[in-house]
């Protein structure tokens, strides 16, 4: 499989494709205007279980340092620009994403 990850700021959502085809889509929430989420082409390089505080049950490390796909100790947040830039996702979602890609997955972030 070919998976990829498209991630829409403005929209709020996060797309797994598999090639052309939309296999899953997942309400997000991205960056505050002060810390926004960065736009651009970037690769998961890590993926951590359970890492706890902020970050709910899973980390996907991009390869923009410091910023990642994760969980999130605060559900209420998803939808909104709240983020100090990272994508943050319902534990539930983060969960059966992180089982569906691996490292080296393409993430595209644009507006």
């Amino acid at each position: 499989m070919a998976l990829w990850i498209d991630v829409s700021v403005t929209q709020h959502r996060l797309k797994l494709y598999n090639a052309s085809q939309l296999l899953k889509t997942y309400p997000i929430a991205v960056g505050k205007i002060l810390t926004p989420t960065p736009t651009g082409e970037y690769l998961i390089v890590n993926k951590e279980l359970n890492p706890g505080g902020p970050y709910g049950a899973r980390w996907m490390g991009l390869s923009k340092p410091h910023y990642g796909i994760h969980g999130t100790n605060d559900p209420s947040s998803i939808g909104k620009d709240v983020s100090q830039g990272c994508i943050r996702m319902y534990n539930k979602d983060v969960i059966e994403l992180f089982s569906l890609v691996n490292v080296g997955t393409h993430v595209w972030i644009h507006k």
